[in-house]
């Protein structure tokens, strides 16, 4: 079985509760996860478009795992789609769709509690209406867009035992993702 490529992309890890935990569990089984944070490798946010293609090419699976931010992505991400899928590499000509058949999800905490992120409610959209650039873009670079990960709540259950429960959803929910080949 290959390695699960989980790119992290959170800009205060350190102060995270619940990506910092994910992160701690997926390093405890180095054979099945390759962890890549992006906010640690490209503090100055120069990224290296070859390495990052590299990585993506050596990898049939990849979550792109971050909190809720600003209702989409925090912005390395943004700069990372930009730049890393290129003409040519991820798309638009015979020679590309490097990207094209590799599982691609996202895995994402979001503070609200999931009931608010409804018609009707709060913020009005789902959390799959909110991503759909996401799938759209993974779409047309030929990627298997698979459902997202989300887990909830963190702002109003912000302790410890709240952050423990959502480890096994996450593994739980990598082991289905990759289960497939």
């Amino acid at each position: 079985m290959s390695k699960t490529l989980v790119i992290v992309i959170h800009p205060d890890i350190e102060h995270s509760m619940v990506n910092k935990r994910w992160i701690a569990a997926l390093e405890e089984q180095p054979e099945k996860y390759t962890v890549h944070q992006l906010y640690k490798t490209y503090p100055d946010s120069r990224i290296d478009v070859g390495h990052e293609q590299q990585l993506v090419e050596a990898h049939q699976r990849i979550i792109f795992q971050f909190p809720l931010y600003w209702f989409s992505c925090p912005p390395l991400l943004k700069q990372w789609l930009d730049e890393v899928l290129t003409y040519g590499w991820a798309y638009g000509s015979k020679s590309g769709y490097k990207v094209g058949g590799k599982k691609i999800a996202l895995a994402i905490s979001a503070g609200i509690d999931d009931y608010e992120y409804a018609h009707g409610q709060k913020y009005k959209y789902t959390l799959e209406e909110l991503t759909r650039p996401f799938e759209i873009t993974f779409e047309y670079v030929h990627a298997n867009y698979q459902p997202l990960f989300a887990y909830y709540g963190i702002e109003r259950n912000p302790s410890e035992e709240w952050v423990e429960k959502s480890v096994p959803l996450y593994l739980a929910y990598l082991e289905k993702f990759g289960a497939d080949e």
